[in-house]
């Protein structure tokens, strides 16, 4: 049954993408779609049954224990002082389901808030704090640049120049890129929200924020297991190692922005002079292969907010989460497909 409502789900959600991409982008007015953003994603080799971005992961779950620092901010539930848990996705980017994690250069956490009284709240975090492009079309320009070439296999690296040359705005990405080195673990990373999103208190006003997960104060910063460099599951079995031994925290920061920032630009950071608010604390207590978990079933899109939330009008933002619902039916039907034929060979 689960092939089934797992199917289901994704029709849903895979309609509702469109919507959301059309009326972003106006209908017929952008070459760029959910399905040509996967098509580049997939390369020339598919992957069935896993994520076309981000298709080596594992499972995690925990509960958020908000302080209550947001609730003047937001009515959203999940800021109030409570403990809200949350079932969420630990992962490298890229298409491969088997590549070494320790190679990767982007680590994400994604989280999904499960209160049902008051709504579900989605946030897909990554290492970057802020997107190179801000334009639908810049990324998929930007991702064909930096696809290998189907003959040789290899970047080319003058094509890649001339991209960033002709893209100021990048620089902000490109000095993060320069300056940032990969920790040995998941537990030390931070990782961002890169896009922004409003906070909306109860007399509906707005308050653009980002956030971080950042590494609790007491977090060791030195791996708890040897990582070798043949391991593929090197960064997977450290955390795993950890959680074992005690959970792992974080600290989810919010930055508040200032009238002068663009809430709308996430190729921008806002100066570290802007406020910044400690909401309460992620703390990771379970540990599961992907097959074993619930963080499969998920579709992590950053659209999914709760009453107290709200997007903001930034177009990556948009074209994130249909990309996300397209990658999500598409591995919903090889489920569904691969499940019929079983029963038929049964």
């Amino acid at each position: 049954m689960i092939f089934f409502r797992y199917a289901a789900i994704a029709l849903v959600v895979g309609g509702l993408s469109a919507l959301i991409f059309m009326a972003a982008n106006g209908v017929g007015q952008s070459p760029v779609t959910a399905q040509r953003f996967v098509d580049l994603q997939e390369g020339g080799d598919v992957h069935a049954g896993f994520r076309r971005a981000h298709a080596k992961g594992f499972c995690v779950a925990g509960e958020f224990i908000s302080n209550g620092s947001l609730a003047a901010l937001s009515t959203a539930a999940v800021f109030q002082v409570a403990s809200t848990p949350f079932v969420g996705r630990i992962s490298i980017a890229g298409n491969n389901p088997t590549a070494p994690d320790l190679r990767s250069p982007v680590r994400s956490l994604a989280l999904a808030f499960d209160n049902s009284s008051a709504g579900t709240w989605r946030t897909a975090m990554n290492t970057p704090p802020v997107m190179a492009v801000g334009t639908p079309e810049a990324f998929y320009e930007q991702l064909s640049v930096l696809a290998p070439d189907p003959v040789t296999g290899q970047r080319n690296s003058e094509r890649i120049q001339a991209f960033f040359e002709a893209h100021p705005e990048t620089a902000a990405f490109r000095a993060w890129q320069a300056s940032y080195t990969p920790t040995q673990s998941f537990a030390t990373e931070r990782y961002h929200s890169i896009n922004a999103f409003y906070l909306i208190d109860q007399d509906s006003n707005r308050q653009a924020v980002r956030w971080a997960a950042v590494p609790a104060a007491l977090t060791d910063l030195t791996a708890v297991t040897e990582l070798a460099d043949d391991n593929s599951e090197a960064l997977q079995e450290e955390f795993m190692s950890r959680v074992a031994r005690q959970p792992v925290v974080f600290d989810l920061t919010f930055t508040l922005a200032a009238p002068e920032d663009n809430e709308n630009d996430p190729t921008t950071l806002w100066p570290d002079s802007r406020q910044q608010l400690v909401a309460g604390q992620l703390v990771i207590n379970e540990v599961l292969a992907e097959a074993q978990g619930a963080c499969n079933d998920i579709n992590f899109d950053p659209l999914v907010l709760p009453a107290g939330m709200a997007a903001t009008a930034d177009p990556i933002l948009r074209a994130r989460s249909a990309a996300y619902a397209e990658s999500f039916r598409r591995r919903a039907r090889e489920h569904l497909l691969g499940r019929n034929k079983e029963l038929t060979n049964e």
